[in-house]
């Protein structure tokens, strides 16, 4: 469910909140080979099913950067700021990835507003995330994002 706000003051009103937790998506062979393709990035780890079975993870992977890359749809589902001009990625303060997600997977995004910080003509918003993996014991992903939005 998202958290719907109306502008930058009240974006900054949220400072510090939970966003809740995103649905679960599925990070099939196909998004894999499809991020492999458009990065150029083809290790048998991630697209070659048959050897990555015999790998060290039992099971083809997704990129790191695939898992980072889902981090964007998935928080459109925790917060909509409507009543701004233009909302950019800024940037990342650090990543980690705990844990591999295996094709077939599913994955979901924890969210929390940590900081609303005022920028030459608008907000830049910190934001704490964790994207887990289902029945998993580690978590896919821990970051920390950076987002801008302009009045």
């Amino acid at each position: 469910m998202s958290v719907t706000v109306n502008g930058i003051d009240e974006l900054k009103k949220l400072a510090g909140s939970d966003l809740g937790t995103s649905e679960w998506i599925e990070v099939t062979q196909r998004r894999i080979d499809t991020f492999a393709d458009a990065t150029g990035d083809h290790q048998w780890i991630h697209v070659d099913p048959e050897r990555a079975k015999e790998g060290p993870f039992g099971a083809p992977i997704a990129h790191g950067c695939l898992t980072l890359s889902l981090f964007i749809p998935l928080f459109t589902e925790l917060l909509d700021v409507q009543g701004v001009t233009t909302k950019v990625n800024y940037g990342l303060n650090r990543v980690r990835f705990p844990a591999p997600v295996k094709a077939g997977s599913r994955i979901r995004l924890t969210g929390r507003l940590a900081a609303v910080e005022d920028v030459p003509g608008g907000v830049q918003i910190t934001v704490d995330g964790t994207i887990e993996i289902e029945g998993g014991t580690k978590p896919a992903a821990v970051l920390q994002s950076l987002s801008r939005f302009y009045a």
